[in-house]
């Protein structure tokens, strides 16, 4: 059953986009692997931590795909090593996390097995116009001036 849509309401304009959004958001993994946090680093800053312990830089992804942020990780199988008993897991994961518009990555990190993303937040422009209104003239409306009339 198609869940209902929330933007559907006629004031809302162009919410469209949220609306794809919300339906990536509920199509994301329900799994905690990996943990992760997000911090406000500053008025403008943003920084995504994830804990990636066992992982290296060239086990780990980051693309920017439209406005979703996928971070990838997959280890590499050690067939040369023989475990006795293996408690930590070598597993792959995808965590994804939807970005607002206009919010940039400016960069990644990997430090003690925490992977840091930084995104920065655009500062927002106020902007204020006046719209003129323009008046449209039908053929009735319209009326002949003699110019004799404004002569005093």
């Amino acid at each position: 059953m198609p869940r209902p849509l929330s933007f559907n309401h006629p004031l809302m304009l162009g919410f469209d986009r949220f609306e794809q959004m919300l339906d990536q958001l509920s199509k994301t993994s329900g799994d905690g692997y990996p943990p992760y946090n997000i911090e406000q680093m500053g008025d403008n800053r943003l920084r995504i931590t994830l804990a990636v312990a066992g992982f290296t830089e060239n086990d780990l992804q980051i693309t920017l795909e439209q406005s979703q942020l996928i971070i990838h990780g997959k280890q590499r199988d050690e067939t040369d090593r023989v475990f006795l008993h293996r408690g930590i897991a070598a597993r792959q994961f995808q965590r994804k996390f939807v970005l607002a518009e206009g919010l940039e990555v400016a960069g990644a990190e990997i430090e003690n097995g925490l992977l840091h993303i930084d995104l920065e937040l655009p500062t927002p422009k106020v902007e204020s116009r006046q719209i003129a209104i323009n008046r449209k003239n039908s053929k009735k409306e319209m009326k002949t001036v003699n110019p004799s009339e404004f002569i005093d």
